[in-house]
């Protein structure tokens, strides 16, 4: 995974697969695993490992496959 891939994922990315696991009611694994790789992101220098990219991708791509059941207006 190059540099601006990772940072793209955690910026753009990873907030909306943190929301969707919470709110989801995804299983504890899910939850923990999202949380420590926002974690992780925070710290300069952090580079995940093979498999970290690869269920990284994962939740990624099923975060865009997912269908949503009611949109989220910024002003209510």
């Amino acid at each position: 995974m190059t540099p601006q891939e990772l940072d793209e994922i955690l910026t753009v990315h990873w907030p909306r697969v943190l929301r969707r696991v919470m709110h989801d009611g995804s299983d504890d694994w899910a939850k923990g695993f999202a949380k420590s790789i926002a974690r992780h992101g925070k710290r300069p220098g952090w580079r995940p490992t093979s498999k970290q990219v690869w269920i990284m991708r994962r939740m990624v791509a099923e975060l865009g496959t997912a269908q949503d059941t009611e949109l989220e207006l910024i002003e209510r």
